[in-house]
């Protein structure tokens, strides 16, 4: 089966569901667009905020929403999408992301990695966003290294904001005693939830809109099992109304019902 003949079938004039979407075009569901305002107010405040939320439901997405609306001119973005890079690995990349070169050792790294986030508000006037994603896998020592660098100011006002997006388990991890000065600097936390019933159906509406047909593609017993299954979380959704459209299309169906999206749910859950 090629895309090609899967878009024909359902008079598709882009492949739906893909995450290939500009910040415009994303479905706002109630929790995405609380996670959104949230993470502005983190933004404007120069302020240490965590969002967190169960694999799919939408973290980084509601962090590039939030950061896609800046002024370049006024803000620079630092994204960290991989924490497994050691301690002096966070302070190389904030300081290759603000056009330096990192220096070799670690005494002289991090002063580096500071004073350009320093200058970046105080000669160009700009902020900085950190973002760290899947901050639940950062080690003890990094995590007492971002509280070192979110500590520069001695309490004063922040040269920098700072994001962690990371699963259910980095807030229990933040609440450990040993992360307690860490944890007290946080300043606005978030958890994502995955969308209700409702939101389900019109995030798939959505998808199949953005992709060519304006019309009914998929049953209520569909949208209500795929809902279901995925817990409302949007990657799940996608995997799964994806995976019903092929079904669907397998048996020469001209409308996605809940046989299909059975089908769907058993090949995911058997992979």
């Amino acid at each position: 089966m090629s895309i090609d003949r899967l878009r024909a079938h359902w008079g598709l004039s882009r492949t739906p569901f893909t995450k290939e979407l500009a910040p415009s075009m994303l479905f706002a569901s109630a929790a995405h667009q609380e996670a959104v305002a949230r993470i502005d107010w983190i933004i404007s405040e120069r302020a240490l905020g965590v969002v967190c939320g169960e694999v799919g439901a939408g973290k980084t997405v509601a962090a590039r929403a939030a950061t896609a609306m800046l002024d370049s001119s006024r803000y620079t973005i630092i994204y960290l999408p991989n924490p497994a890079v050691g301690a002096r690995g966070l302070y190389i990349q904030i300081v290759r992301a603000l056009g330096a070169t990192p220096r070799f050792y670690k005494a002289l790294l991090v002063p580096q990695a500071t004073d350009l986030l320093a200058a970046e508000a105080a000669e160009r006037g700009k902020t900085v966003v950190l973002v760290l994603d899947e901050a639940h896998l950062l080690s003890a020592e990094q995590l007492e290294e971002l509280r070192m660098l979110t500590n520069q100011e001695m309490d004063s006002r922040a040269t920098f904001a700072c994001l962690l997006l990371g699963q259910p388990t980095l807030r229990r991890k933040l609440r450990q005693g040993v992360f307690a000065a860490l944890d007290q600097r946080i300043a606005l936390r978030c958890t994502i939830d995955g969308m209700d019933r409702k939101e389900t159906g019109e995030y798939i509406a959505h998808h199949i809109k953005l992709a060519g047909r304006s019309d009914t593609l998929f049953s209520d017993d569909a949208v209500a099992l795929i809902h279901e299954a995925s817990r409302g979380l949007p990657r799940q959704v996608n995997n799964l109304a994806t995976q019903t459209l092929i079904a669907a299309f397998a048996t020469n169906k001209s409308i996605c019902d809940e046989s299909g999206a059975r089908a769907a749910v058993a090949e995911i859950a058997a992979e």
